[in-house]
């Protein structure tokens, strides 16, 4: 998701840092990652695909 380099944490390396806050960008780009897994699915997502739609593991557990 983002450039590659160790501080840019979710692509953000393009934006005016006078303008903006990393924190807020990141936290919103979490909650995104939640929206699109939820909106992909057709019940209620468990903790375990949660935790994989935020990054947090590798795979969903069955």
């Amino acid at each position: 998701m983002g450039c590659g380099r160790k501080d840019d944490a979710v692509g953000h390396d393009n934006l005016d840092s006078r303008v903006h806050d990393r924190v807020a960008l990141d936290e919103i780009a979490l909650y995104a990652e939640v929206l699109s897994a939820v909106a992909a699915s057709e019940r209620q997502l468990t903790m375990d695909e949660l935790d994989n739609a935020l990054g947090l593991r590798t795979s969903v557990s069955h």
